[in-house]
């Protein structure tokens, strides 16, 4: 049993870019400018609910195969939910210091986020470098082809369908052209039409938005 864990990278390279591109681009609001601190809050949001339901994908579907399937390295998974536990743990602090930003704006609140942002990002690498070095070798010999394919099933099923263009275009923009071939592949081939008559350009003009200078 070999199952090609590479999308799970692919997707990776979009936590680590955008973890990254969040602190700079709170960073870079102005004291004041509330417009464009809710053009960020919501941006995060979109970012959070695509970690969450990744994680949480993990945590339902991933990891209790694997515990029942492997003896000596059960140590790998169980390291991989404390780190789970870890970044939810920064999410939540996230949770609450983002709105007190989005509403002022202000010079403080901002230093306050981008703080915790840095400490969220910190946790999140560890675990997604540790993830890949370790534990993807693991399921790629323990688990099935379907059972991979249901963490993908079931971050569609638990994302609104916007929400799921823009987090698809965030993966997609560090990927080459053969990765970006793979993973559009998979859709059917009515999906494939709604992200490129619809998806496409609505991310493009999202993120000129979200990354404006």
């Amino acid at each position: 049993m070999t199952v090609n864990t590479q999308d799970m990278e692919i997707v990776h390279r979009a936590f680590r870019r955008e973890s990254r591109l969040l602190m700079e681009l709170v960073e870079a609001v102005a004291p004041g400018d509330t417009a464009r601190a809710k053009v960020i809050a919501d941006h995060f949001r979109d970012y959070r609910l695509g970690l969450k339901n990744h994680h949480e994908g993990e945590d339902e579907l991933l990891w209790p195969p694997l515990l029942s399937r492997v003896d000596l390295e059960a140590d790998i998974v169980l390291r991989m939910e404390a780190q789970h536990e870890r970044i939810s743990a920064t999410m939540t602090r996230l949770d609450t210091v983002v709105p007190v930003w989005e509403a002022t704006a202000g010079a403080a609140e901002r230093d306050t986020l981008v703080a915790v942002l840095a400490d969220h990002r910190a946790v999140l690498l560890e675990h997604l470098d540790d993830e890949e070095t370790t534990l993807l070798p693991l399921a790629a010999k323990h688990v099935t082809e379907k059972e991979w394919a249901s963490l993908g099933e079931h971050l569609v099923a638990n994302t609104p369908k916007l929400t799921l263009l823009t987090l698809f275009g965030l993966v997609l923009e560090d990927a080459n052209p053969a990765e970006r071939a793979t993973l559009l592949s998979v859709l059917p081939a009515p999906v494939r039409g709604i992200w490129h008559v619809i998806g496409r350009p609505r991310h493009t003009r999202h993120m000129r938005r979200v990354r404006a200078a």
